[in-house]
C-alpha cells in the first residue's frame, strides 16, 4: 500500500518525537548516574501510610489508561457527528436543495 503525504508527515513527526524522547531518557540516565556517584546513599524514609500510596508506575499507567479511554470516546463522538452531518456535504444524495 502506498503512503500518502499526510501519513509521511505523521510518520516523520512520530519518529522525531521518539528520537527526542530517547535523547531525554539517555540524558536522565546519565544525570542519575552522576548524582548517584557523588551523593551518599539516602536512607529510606518511613512515611505513615506510605504503603497505601500508589507506585509511580501505577499512577502513570492509570493516567494513560484514562487518556486512552477519553480519546476513544472522543473519536466515537467525532465519527457520530460526521455520520450525522454527511448528508450536508456536497455530492451526497440528500444535499440537494429542497430535501
Amino acid at each position: 500500500m502506498a503512503s500518502t503525504p499526510t501519513q509521511d508527515l505523521q510518520n516523520e513527526v512520530l519518529n522525531t518525537v521518539r528520537k527526542s524522547q530517547e535523547s531525554v531518557i539517555d540524558a536522565i540516565k546519565t544525570w542519575v548516574e552522576t548524582v548517584q556517584s557523588i551523593t551518599p546513599k539516602v536512607p529510606a524514609v518511613d512515611m505513615p501510610f506510605g504503603d497505601k500510596l500508589p507506585k509511580p508506575e501505577e499512577i502513570v499507567a492509570s493516567a494513560y489508561d484514562f487518556a486512552e479511554q477519553l480519546l476513544a470516546g472522543q473519536r466515537r463522538f467525532a465519527e457520530e457527528v460526521l455520520k450525522a452531518t454527511t448528508s450536508l456535504l456536497p455530492g451526497t444524495e440528500d444535499s440537494s436543495p429542497g430535501k
